[in-house]
């Protein structure tokens, strides 16, 4: 696929921004029109966490994509992607400390040790927050080779984020599964790569010996 003109990456972008507002679009309107099921709070909290890991497996995603298709343009929409993971992380960690603890701090913190799904959401919101701080072009320029090692934080982010969903379910896990196995993929061809692109020190053999 040849490399977008600027107006048609610009409307590329101005279509993916709209898409990712749907899932939240549709949280808003449900809100207001108490379309939310039984338990809104509920599914306010499990659809937010939701579209973080999946946008979490999005950014992930483009980089492998754009190996393997040489559309290097896809690198592009890689931090609104992300961008949007610690979005809905926001929510979603809003909708804990507001709807199940009414901002009590001391029940947050209570809550934060003693589950242990808690504490690896907890962890992986707090590994974002440098992240979404750190990603604007200047930043970028600033940190220079530190930022790419300071990004690297989002795998320890997604696995905590697979952890979390699959202890916070306590009968169904196909859901969780499914987001481990794309992650573990994700990661596996990534390790694949460095291990197949790493320099390879051969020792000098001997040229001969005496007898």
């Amino acid at each position: 696929m040849p490399q977008p003109k600027p107006s048609q990456l610009t409307a590329i972008k101005a279509v993916l921004f709209a898409t990712c507002l749907v899932p939240f679009s549709r949280l808003l309107y449900g809100a207001f029109a108490n379309t939310l099921g039984a338990n809104p709070i509920e599914t306010i909290s499990r659809s937010t966490g939701w579209w973080t890991l999946a946008f979490l497996m999005a950014t992930l995603m483009v980089t492998p994509l754009r190996r393997i298709t040489g559309m290097g343009w896809l690198l592009r929409l890689r931090r609104m992607l992300g961008l949007y993971a610690f979005f809905y992380a926001c929510w979603h960690f809003t909708a804990f400390i507001w709807f199940d603890h009414w901002f009590d701090v001391m029940e947050i913190g209570k809550d934060v040790v003693k589950r242990p799904f808690v504490t690896v959401g907890f962890s992986a919101f707090v590994l974002l927050l440098p992240l979404a701080a750190t990603s604007t072009d200047a930043m970028l320029r600033r940190l220079g080779r530190n930022w790419q090692r300071l990004h690297r934080l989002v795998y320890a982010i997604a696995t905590l984020g697979v952890l979390h969903y699959w202890w916070l379910v306590k009968r169904d896990i196909t859901e969780p599964l499914i987001f481990a196995a794309v992650l573990a993929l994700l990661l596996g061809v990534r390790l694949a790569w460095r291990l197949r692109e790493a320099p390879v020190n051969i020792q000098p053999s001997s040229t001969g010996s005496r007898s």
